[in-house]
């Protein structure tokens, strides 16, 4: 007999009871006592209502509910339980249902978390991408104002293009150098020459003609990337200008059987 109504309340045995998670001889007590007092009977519906909508709220309606686990509980529980009255058949059908609804209720929690990684995975995915389109973005800017500024330094009034035409070993080769009046850097433009052989560079030499005297001022280095225009320091009184192809590291005098182009400063630009 239950001496305090409100006490069995809240000693949590009803969540239990819905849950399923009693056994025979509890779920039959707890369901004469719904038929002894109201207020018992009440508090089982509710918590039976709360679960049905909570269930309903998170549970996608397009994601697969484990029947043939639900149908496989029932069946060991209905191999072990105890033969019972009509009346209390009805306490455990409720169990099951109860049981049920926390299969239903993990099943719906299980795939707001799946959802939930896959939702991260995707913005991560989608940052990276992000991330990589700005760096490309700021990437095309930076070439754009540096062809810009070449462009605009070529064309300056003070510059004078010397054209460097192939020698024997490569007569399509070609190349120009831009020398710009009291300024020590020149710009080589070696889009005309081809790709060298891998342990190899293009090296550029200043020239003084009369006697012949080559001075190097510097490698193509890297020439498979960029537009292939390179900046290099030349503080001699150049004559004319030669590119020859010497093994990578450079050498102290040039391969003249490598002399790839050559070209002599005009006198008058």
């Amino acid at each position: 007999m239950i001496m305090n109504v409100k006490e069995y309340i809240e000693s949590g045995i009803l969540e239990l009871y819905v849950a399923g998670a009693l056994s025979p001889k509890e779920n039959e007590e707890v369901y004469e006592a719904t038929q002894k007092y109201p207020e018992i009977k009440n508090e089982v519906e509710e918590i039976e209502k709360a679960l049905g909508v909570l269930s309903t709220s998170i549970m996608p309606v397009d994601i697969p509910i484990p029947f043939d686990v639900i149908k496989k509980k029932i069946e060991e529980q209905g191999e072990t339980a105890k033969v019972i009255p009509l009346e209390a058949k009805k306490t455990n059908w409720i169990a099951y249902t109860g049981w049920a609804a926390s299969i239903i209720l993990a099943a719906g929690l299980f795939w707001m978390v799946n959802q939930n990684n896959e939702l991260s995975s995707d913005i991560k995915s989608q940052t990276l991408k992000n991330a990589v389109l700005e760096q490309q973005i700021v990437d095309a800017n930076a070439n754009l104002d540096e062809a810009t500024a070449l462009i605009n330094l070529l064309r300056e009034k003070d510059i004078t293009p010397v054209g460097l035409g192939g020698q024997a070993v490569a007569p399509d080769a070609y190349a120009k150098v831009y020398v710009k009046k009291g300024d020590t850097k020149v710009y080589i433009d070696a889009l005309g020459l081809p790709e060298p052989p891998e342990g190899k560079v293009y090296q550029v030499w200043s020239l003084k003609l009369n006697p012949l005297t080559p001075t190097s001022i510097g490698l193509l280095e890297d020439f498979a990337e960029g537009n292939k225009v390179f900046e290099l320091e030349n503080d001699n009184e150049s004559e004319a200008f030669g590119i020859t192809l010497e093994p990578a590291g450079g050498s102290e005098s040039p391969t003249l059987e490598q002399l790839y182009t050559l070209g002599v400063i005009s006198a008058t630009p």
